[in-house]
């Protein structure tokens, strides 16, 4: 039997995992604020999602599905296209509108950079960076997450976290 997966449970579940693990840094740093937090969630729900997205396959091998079920029947998939040995075009057309809202919560969350200082500043901004360029390594794989997971490479995540950290800087 395979798991109910909505689009609002997923996000429910990050709550639940991801971002206590956000919580717990910005109180080790000593900068936690409810603005803060709030941001922090942004990134760590984006970056569990990314890592879903990257790991279809693996995570259909352990009878977990996360990529939302009402998404799937939107664009005519079922489960059982995650199985595929590639992805059918209308999966990787369900993969990219996941990867475009999970853009959207990095976006949301990268202010937090912008407010912190020293080694807490470069951590939070790996974080971001790693995260989006996992993204990227996805989109340039044209959603193609089935036939291997899609990872970066080292000089392209570094590339992704200069320009996070250029763009805190700046602001």
């Amino acid at each position: 039997m395979w798991p109910s997966r909505t689009s609002s449970g997923t996000a429910r579940a990050s709550r639940l995992s991801a971002n206590p693990v956000g919580e717990l840094v910005l109180h080790a740093f000593g900068a936690a604020t409810a603005e803060r937090i709030a941001l922090s969630d942004a990134i760590c729900t984006a970056l569990q999602l990314t890592e879903h997205w990257q790991d279809v396959r693996e995570d259909l091998a352990r009878a977990r599905v996360y990529v939302p079920l009402e998404d799937l029947a939107r664009f005519g998939c079922t489960i059982d296209d995650l199985a595929a040995p590639i992805a059918s075009a209308p999966l990787r057309r369900v993969l990219a509108l996941e990867a475009g809202r999970t853009a959207v919560l990095f976006a949301a969350g990268e202010p937090l950079v912008a407010t912190l200082h020293g080694f807490r500043r470069l951590a939070v901004a790996g974080y971001l960076g790693g995260g989006r360029a996992a993204l990227g390594a996805i989109a340039a794989a044209r959603y193609e997450v089935l036939a291997g997971s899609p990872r970066p490479t080292r000089r392209y995540t570094a590339g992704v976290i200069v320009r996070v950290l250029l763009r805190a800087a700046g602001a």
